[in-house]
C-alpha cells in the first residue's frame, strides 16, 4: 500500500531531473501521474518508464494553456488531487547584463508557471473537497546568490506565492513549497564534471554530499501524502544544511578546531 494510493497527480517540468524522479515517486506510492513539459519527448520518455500516463506539452508561463491542461489531466485521470509545479528555467551572469527577454522568461516560467499551475487547479481541487500543491523553489530565493538576481527573485516569489495559497484554501487545500540546494540532475551537470570541484562541493555540505532528486522527491511525495496532513504554507530546504554554515566565520573557525583535534 502506497502513501499516494487513490491521488491523481500533475508535475510540470516533468521531463528531466526533479521532475522525472517526482513522477517516479508518485507513482511508486500509488498516485495516477500526469507529465508536462515544454519537451513532449523528453516527458514521453518519461511517461513510459512509468508504464503510461497522460503527457501534456504546454509552456507553464501561458495561462489559458495551463488551464486547458489541467482540464484535460483531471479529465483522463478522474480527477486532481495533486499538483507540483516543478517548471523553472535560470541564468548565471551579473545582474545588469541580463536582457528584458532574459529576465522575462526565467519570471515567466518560475512564477508566472507556479501561479498559473495554482490557479487552474486550486478551484478544481477546492470543489472536489481535498487537495495538496507543492511548488518547487530554491535556496537561492531564501539566501540570494551572485549572478542568480532574476532566479533568485523569482524563486522568493514562489515562497510567497505558496504561503499565499496556504492562507487562502486551507483548511480545504495544504499548499507546501521545497527548497532544494545543489542538486545532482542534468542541468547542473557542468558544474559536477571535474573530480576536485565535485568533491568540494561535497566536503562544504554537512551532510557530506551534494543531494540528488530523488532527495527531493522523497520530500515532496512526504508534503503531498496524509503524513503531511497538518502541515501547510511552509518552505522545506531540501539542501543537506548547506544552508547552516556562515560564510564569513567558517573558515576560521574550522581552522580552530582543527588545532583542538
Amino acid at each position: 500500500m502506497g502513501l499516494l494510493d487513490g491521488h491523481q497527480a500533475l508535475v510540470t517540468g516533468a521531463g528531466s531531473g526533479i521532475g522525472r524522479a517526482t513522477c517516479l515517486r508518485l507513482r511508486q506510492e500509488g498516485a495516477l501521474v500526469a507529465l508536462l513539459d515544454i519537451d513532449g519527448e523528453a516527458a514521453a520518455a518519461v511517461a513510459e518508464e512509468l508504464g503510461g500516463g497522460p503527457v501534456v506539452v504546454a509552456d507553464v508561463s501561458d495561462g489559458e494553456a495551463m488551464d486547458a491542461a489541467v482540464q484535460r489531466v483531471a479529465a483522463e485521470l478522474g480527477g486532481l488531487t495533486i499538483l507540483v509545479n516543478n517548471a523553472g528555467v535560470g541564468a548565471v551572469k551579473p545582474l545588469h547584463r541580463y536582457s528584458d527577454r532574459e529576465y522575462d522568461r526565467i519570471v515567466d516560467v518560475s512564477m508566472r508557471g507556479t501561479f498559473n499551475g495554482i490557479r487552474a487547479a486550486a478551484p478544481m481541487m477546492l470543489e472536489a473537497g481535498r487537495g495538496s500543491i507543492v511548488n518547487v523553489s530554491s535556496i537561492s530565493g531564501m539566501r540570494p546568490t551572485r549572478g542568480e538576481a532574476p532566479y533568485a527573485a523569482s524563486k522568493a516569489a514562489v515562497i510567497a506565492l505558496t504561503q499565499s495559497a496556504a492562507l487562502e484554501y486551507g483548511p480545504i487545500l495544504r499548499a507546501n513549497c521545497v527548497s532544494p540546494g545543489l542538486i545532482e540532475t542534468p542541468l547542473t551537470a557542468p558544474l559536477m564534471g571535474d573530480e576536485k570541484t565535485r568533491a568540494g562541493f561535497d566536503r562544504k555540505t554537512p551532510l557530506g554530499r551534494v543531494g540528488t532528486a530523488e532527495d527531493v522527491a522523497s520530500v515532496i511525495a512526504f508534503l503531498c501524502s496524509d503524513m503531511a496532513a497538518y502541515v501547510t504554507g511552509i518552505n522545506l530546504p531540501v539542501d543537506g544544511g548547506s544552508l547552516l554554515p556562515s560564510s564569513q566565520v567558517e573558515g576560521v573557525l574550522t581552522a580552530i578546531l582543527s588545532l583542538s583535534d
